[in-house]
């Protein structure tokens, strides 16, 4: 068992002195960080004694099995108590082995599953509904009437066509017979006009009862097919008002505590936003399930640190081990309540990497400029930082008309740009670049030795809602995304590869990389899909394209430095 204080059974002590480790000055900036050195021996600590041999059953993925499994991300805050004394709470975000309480770890904010919970009864009271809903829907008649509607207003249609068109031939008969009588005498021709307008009469009051007859017959079947709809309608409605009912008050039993003990729910906390209703999931997370408690009781929160623990899940690229921040839909909202007051590390996502970085300039003419990326330096102006590639091209070339820009890359990839000077250059080029003309060749350094030596990874992707900028591969909602890749050699460890992506996506080759379904290697540095280090180590080192103007096809190619 992890040593504990008798105070307090979620207060973990640390197994070694941490007397020759400085604590941090300020909270963690949660959003995006390196976890502080305690936080890292506190995870350690809690992956050793209560991940990998747990008391309680839970398939990670981490054995092999990966049906039914559920990678899990855990938390660990640092703390000082009300005593002074110096340890870290655990926690888990959802559920874990199907619980929401597990020794050593905090409780949640709201225990959806405590069984005096109004949740529960809720719940069975909404699956009731569901149950008569799925009744009704399922009765045979039901279906049998829809059949028989659609059956009788097809015959319907049928009839009443063929008898129009009957009317049609009879009458261009009748013109013809009027036609003829004009031999006649005039007795003969009045009886036969007389004999013709009534043929006609009769076939209009043929027409007119056989409307009559099926509209009846419709509406019959309709009365008994409404009352049946009506009854599904009502109940869905019932549905969705207990529904809506049931998450309002859910909504309002997450409240959450912040350093001044001020308590907000999930209702008053995203009630002024643009979205205001809570996200799934919203106060499930480990984040605000550790500072609630901390909060609660009594202690002073130092630091965060937020991990993967077993295998990734499908969608998504998640790291066995790695270190992530807290999320942004789900969590930012709830974590700006309860840090308030507490002073926060700076962001760094705010701060300015290309200051001071010079854009050097691979070609240039009249028409068009390549440049040479570097790394961490915008294509174009973010909602903070404006310096950037557009930027300092609109500086260096005043009398430049147009978009300028007419591809990106992601702010940490390296590499070549080309800006149009002029918007018929920028026309031309960016047409290249839709028509998928353009040949792009990127390189770039893998965690880990890959198995095969070339191929392709064609993984649909899509932006995560929940957590921009990550992408997810999603096969339902994803946008094709093919990339080919082959080995250029092994580096310590790390596999050199060059990358050629037939379509643009954001994010395409870090998330075709780092997915279990695509090379399962990450890009090394790679903060968002892998393990941070001093640089992303990706580079688009070659360009093939046509000049704007002649038609010339020109290549371009620097290499990486790394």
């Amino acid at each position: 068992m992890m040593a504990t204080l008798d105070s307090d059974p979620c207060l973990h002590l640390f197994e070694h002195p941490i007397c020759d480790t400085a604590l941090p000055e300020r909270f963690t900036f949660v959003f995006y960080y390196e976890p502080h050195p305690l936080c890292v021996r506190a995870a350690e600590q809690l992956q050793t004694q209560y991940l990998s041999a747990p008391n309680w059953v839970h398939n990670f993925g981490l054995t092999g099995q990966l049906d039914g499994a559920i990678g899990k991300m855990f938390g660990v805050l640092l703390v000082r108590d009300k005593h002074g004394q110096i340890g870290f709470l655990a926690g888990f975000s959802g559920k874990l082995a199907n619980c929401n309480h597990l020794d050593g770890f905090v409780p949640p904010v709201f225990d959806l599953l405590d069984e005096n919970s109004f949740f529960l009864q809720s719940q069975l009271y909404i699956n009731r509904l569901n149950t008569q809903l799925e009744q009704l829907q399922n009765d045979p008649k039901l279906s049998a009437l829809r059949e028989q509607l659609q059956r009788v207003e097809q015959q319907s249609e049928q009839e009443i066509a063929a008898h129009k068109a009957l009317m049609a031939k009879d009458k261009q008969q009748r013109k013809i017979q009027r036609l003829d009588a004009n031999g006649l005498e005039p007795e003969a021709q009045r009886e036969l006009t007389r004999q013709l307008d009534q043929r006609s009469i009769s076939q209009k009051l043929k027409l007119r009862d056989l409307k009559l007859n099926w509209q009846q017959q419709i509406e019959h079947i309709s009365s008994q097919l409404q009352i049946l709809e009506q009854a599904v309608t009502q109940l869905q409605q019932q549905r969705k008002t207990e529904s809506a009912a049931l998450q309002q008050k859910i909504f309002e039993q997450y409240q959450f505590l912040n350093r001044d003990q001020q308590l907000k729910s999930l209702a008053e906390i995203f009630s002024p936003l643009d979205n205001p209703t809570p996200p799934a999931g919203a106060g499930e997370c480990a984040a605000p399930k550790l500072l609630h408690y901390a909060f609660k009781q009594g202690m002073t929160p130092l630091a965060l640190a937020e991990f993967w623990w077993g295998a990734s899940p499908k969608s998504e690229v998640r790291q066995h081990k790695n270190y992530y921040p807290a999320c942004m839909s789900k969590c930012q909202p709830i974590l700006s309540h309860m840090l308030s007051g507490i002073a926060v590390d700076p962001n760094p996502l705010i701060v300015n990497t290309a200051k001071g970085k010079p854009l050097p300039i691979v070609y240039q003419d009249e028409e068009m400029v390549v440049v040479n990326k570097p790394a961490e330096f915008l294509s174009v102006p973010g909602k903070t930082i404006t310096d950037s590639v557009q930027t300092r091209i609109a500086q260096l070339f005043p009398q430049a008309s147009g978009p300028l820009i007419v591809h990106r890359l992601d702010m940490s990839t390296s590499g070549l740009m080309v800006i149009a000077l002029n918007k018929r250059a920028h026309q031309r080029l960016q047409r290249q670049f839709i028509e998928r003309t353009v040949k792009k060749r990127y390189v770039a350094l893998l965690d880990g030795s890959l198995a095969v030596q070339q191929g392709e990874i064609s993984l649909p992707l899509r932006v995560d809602l929940a957590d921009r900028p990550r992408q997810l591969v999603c096969t339902e909602h994803g946008k094709h995304a093919l990339t080919y890749f082959e080995v250029i050699g092994i580096e310590k460890g790390l596999t050199r590869v060059h990358l050629y992506p037939h379509t643009g996506r954001t994010h395409q080759l870090r998330v075709h990389c780092a997915h279990h379904l695509g090379l399962n290697s990450p890009i090394k540095g790679d903060d968002l899909y892998g393990k941070k280090a001093l640089r992303l180590h990706l580079h688009a080192e070659q360009l093939v394209l046509k000049h704007p103007l002649n038609g010339i096809e020109l290549t371009f190619c620097v290499e990486a430095e790394f």
